[in-house]
């Protein structure tokens, strides 16, 4: 269970599922924890009856991000610096691959890339395995000269070719 969140300020604005159990409760779960956790803007949510381990993995993700989140800002605003920093978010373009379309949405900090998101990708198992660790080493490289995931090379280069373009747009 990994999940992505989105935050504007403060504020939880979107929750996406990087992973999660292919399994049909989970799925069915999964709108339900994103709509109470946007109500709640809080991992203090219910769990959905008959997927309570997916709900509790959702929950313990979540927070872990939201804590992370907290971190962020915590250290950030002893700078002295009046004024928050803005997020930017820039989508790259759609790269075809042969395995389908790969599409970055990269979220800046200034200039600090702060969070990645696949907005189009491939329909496969190598590829939903994949995109955690890019994402990963995207955000610790701090730009697209990452390795490729063994497995998933081809999607693995549309990410990277997405990405360069929605940094070199950021720059632009």
């Amino acid at each position: 269970m990994q999940v992505e969140v989105t935050f504007e300020g403060g504020e939880i604005t979107a929750v996406r599922m990087l992973q999660q159990p292919d399994h049909p409760q989970t799925t069915a779960a999964v709108p339900t924890l994103i709509e109470e956790t946007l109500q709640a803007q809080s991992a203090d949510i219910d769990s959905v009856s008959g997927a309570t381990i997916t709900s509790e993995g959702y929950k313990e993700s979540l927070q872990a991000a939201i804590d992370a989140q907290a971190a962020a800002a915590a250290s950030a605003s002893p700078s002295g610096s009046a004024s928050a920093t803005e997020s930017e978010v820039v989508a790259g373009p759609t790269v075809n691959t042969e395995k389908g379309p790969v599409q970055v949405e990269v979220t800046f900090e200034g200039d600090e890339i702060t969070a990645v998101r696949m907005l189009q990708q491939p329909n496969h198992p190598q590829t939903t395995a994949a995109v955690p660790t890019l994402v990963e080493e995207t955000l610790q490289a701090q730009s697209a000269d990452i390795d490729s995931v063994s497995g998933a090379t081809i999607t693995s280069e549309g990410y990277k070719e997405s990405l360069q373009a929605a940094i070199d747009a950021k720059g632009a």
